[in-house]
C-alpha cells in the first residue's frame, strides 16, 4: 500500500500538485499499518492518518473515525496513536462519523477533557445538540463546559478576525472572465479533484494571460510565483464569474489564491477575490467559502502589483496612494470570512443561539447583523410572499430582495445540466445536516451507494 501510495505522490508531484485523499480501502490498509508500523514509517503514517483522510460523511471517514473511537475507548490499542491523541483526532473531523464517539466520551474521565476541545470547535451537531444539553443536565462538566463554550462561540472568537489592513499581490485577467475559462466545461470530468482541475484555470490564451500548455494548462507557475512573494494571491477582473459551474470555479481560484483547510486535504477556503463587477451567485459562491470578495474600480490595478486593503475603511491603496474605494455589500462578511464562509457562520449563530437558550443566557451580541432594505410599502410578489412564509411571516406579507432571512426548508429541488448529482454533492446535503421532507432530482436514479446518501439527507422519502 505504501509504495503503490508514494507513486502516486510522485506522479502527483510531476503535476505540481498533492496526491487524492485516501480512500475507504486506503484507510482501512492504512490502520493495519499503523497496528504494527513499519520501522521508519512511524511518521509517514501518523502524517496520513491525521492529515489525508477526508473529513465528514465520507466513506473514509467512517473508516477513520470507527477505528479513532474504538481506540480512544481503550477497546484498541496503537502503538502509534494512544487514547488522548485519537480523542483528538476526532475532534477535527468536523461532523459526521465522529460526533457520536465525541459525546461518549464526555463521559470517560481520562479523555473526557480532549472530546470537550474537540466539540466545542464542532458546528455540525445538529439533533445531537441535544444529546450534550442531556449530559450537561445531568452534571457531566465535560458537557457543561462544551455548552458554554458554544454560548460564549469560542468556535467563532478562537478565529482571526479580517484584518485592518490586507496585502495582496494582484493577479489581474482583463475584460470578462466567466466560470468556465475558471472550470472549463471539457474538463468537467475532473472537477471532484479540485487540484487536478484548477490546472485547466485560464488553459485558453487571452491578453495577459499565456498558458504554460495552450489548452490544457493554464499558467500555473506564474501564479505560484506571484504567491512566493509572500502575499495572498488577489484575483482581480473587469467582469468575474458570469456563467454557470459556480461552485467548480470558486474551487479552482481558491485553490491558487486561498488557505489550506486544516485536517481536510485537497480543499481550501478564503482568499481576495476583486471585481469591477462580480456577478452575483459567483459573489455568493466565494462567501460560501470564506473569500472575500470586492467590488472596486480595478482600472488602477495592473499585474503583479502589490495592493493595501483596508475593508472597513473600504479603500484599496498602491504605494501608499488611494486607487479606489469601495463598499462591502453587508458587514456580515467580516464574519462570514472570519467564520470560514456563510454556512459555517449560519450553523454556527444557530448553535449558539440553542446553548444560550438552554442555559438561559440573552441572545448573543458578538455577531454582526444584516441590515435590511427600507420599507417600499409596496405590495409582495407571490415570490416574496412564498419565502416569507418560509420565514415564518404572517399570511400575505413577504420577503423583499436584499433581506436577510433563514427560510425552513422543507424539500430539496436539484436541475443539474451536466450529468446525475453526484454521490459527493448528496453527502454534502448529509454533511450540512439537511433533513428535508423530500428531495426531487430531475435526472436518472444514480448508484444506490448514492441513493443511500440521499436517504440519510431526507429519512422520510428519497
Amino acid at each position: 500500500m505504501l509504495h503503490a501510495y508514494r507513486q502516486h505522490v510522485a506522479e502527483r508531484a510531476a503535476l505540481g500538485i498533492p496526491p487524492l485523499p485516501l480512500s475507504a480501502q486506503q484507510t482501512a490498509e492504512l490502520i493495519e499499518l499503523l497496528k504494527a508500523p513499519p520501522a521508519g514509517d512511524e511518521a509517514f503514517l501518523d502524517e496520513l492518518i491525521t492529515h489525508r483522510v477526508p473529513a465528514g460523511v465520507d466513506d473514509a471517514a467512517k473508516v477513520k473515525a470507527s477505528y479513532l473511537a474504538a481506540v480512544a475507548h481503550g477497546s484498541e490499542t496503537c502503538a502509534l496513536i494512544g487514547r488522548a491523541k485519537a480523542t483528538e483526532l476526532l475532534g477535527t473531523m468536523l461532523g459526521g462519523y465522529n460526533i457520536h464517539p465525541l459525546i461518549d466520551l464526555l463521559d470517560d474521565a481520562s479523555v473526557g477533557a480532549v472530546a470537550a476541545e474537540g466539540l466545542k470547535k464542532t458546528l455540525l451537531m445538529f439533533d445531537q445538540f441535544h444529546d450534550v444539553k442531556d449530559k450537561a443536565d445531568a452534571g457531566n462538566a465535560f458537557a457543561k463546559a462544551v455548552l458554554q463554550s458554544w454560548a460564549d462561540a469560542e468556535w467563532f472568537t478562537s478565529r482571526p478576525a479580517v484584518p485592518d489592513s490586507l496585502t495582496v499581490t494582484i493577479f489581474k485577467v482583463s475584460g470578462e472572465t466567466n466560470t468556465d475559462d475558471l472550470s472549463p466545461a471539457p474538463d468537467a470530468w475532473s472537477r471532484p479533484d479540485i487540484p487536478l482541475h484548477a490546472l485547466a484555470m485560464l488553459k485558453n490564451p487571452r491578453p495577459g494571460i499565456t498558458p504554460e500548455e495552450e489548452g490544457k494548462r493554464g499558467p500555473v507557475q506564474f501564479i505560484e510565483s506571484l504567491r512566493a512573494r509572500g502575499n495572498l494571491v488577489a484575483y482581480v477582473g473587469d467582469v468575474v464569474g458570469t456563467g454557470s459551474s459556480r461552485k467548480s470555479a470558486t474551487n479552482s481560484v481558491l485553490w491558487f489564491t486561498g488557505e489550506d483547510i486544516p485536517f481536510v486535504p485537497n480543499k481550501r477556503f478564503g482568499g481576495v477575490c476583486i471585481g469591477s463587477k462580480i456577478a452575483p451567485i459567483f459573489y455568493n459562491t466565494m462567501e460560501d467559502a470564506g473569500a472575500l470578495p470586492i467590488e472596486l474600480d480595478v482600472s488602477q490595478m495592473n499585474m503583479g502589483d502589490v495592493v493595501e486593503l483596508r475593508p472597513y475603511d473600504g479603500k484599496a491603496l498602491k504605494n501608499g496612494a488611494v486607487i479606489a474605494e469601495f463598499k462591502v455589500k453587508s458587514e456580515v462578511l467580516f464574519d462570514e470570512v472570519r467564520a470560514g464562509g456563510r454556512i459555517p457562520l449560519i450553523v454556527g449563530r444557530g448553535l449558539t443561539a440553542k446553548a444560550r437558550e438552554a442555559l438561559g443566557l440573552p441572545p448573543s451580541t458578538l455577531f454582526r447583523l444584516p441590515q435590511n432594505p427600507a420599507d417600499t410599502h409596496k405590495g409582495f410578489s407571490l415570490a416574496q410572499k412564498m419565502v416569507g412564509r418560509a420565514c415564518g411571516l404572517p399570511e400575505g406579507l413577504g420577503v423583499r430582495p436584499g433581506t436577510y432571512c433563514e427560510p425552513r426548508m422543507t424539500s430539496v429541488g436539484s436541475q443539474d445540466t451536466t450529468g446525475p448529482m453526484t454521490r459527493d454533492e448528496l453527502k454534502d446535503l448529509a454533511c450540512l445536516g439537511f433533513s428535508a421532507d423530500l428531495v426531487i432530482c430531475t435526472m436518472s436514479c444514480p448508484s444506490s451507494s448514492a441513493r443511500a446518501a440521499a436517504s440519510r439527507c431526507a429519512p422520510a422519502t428519497a
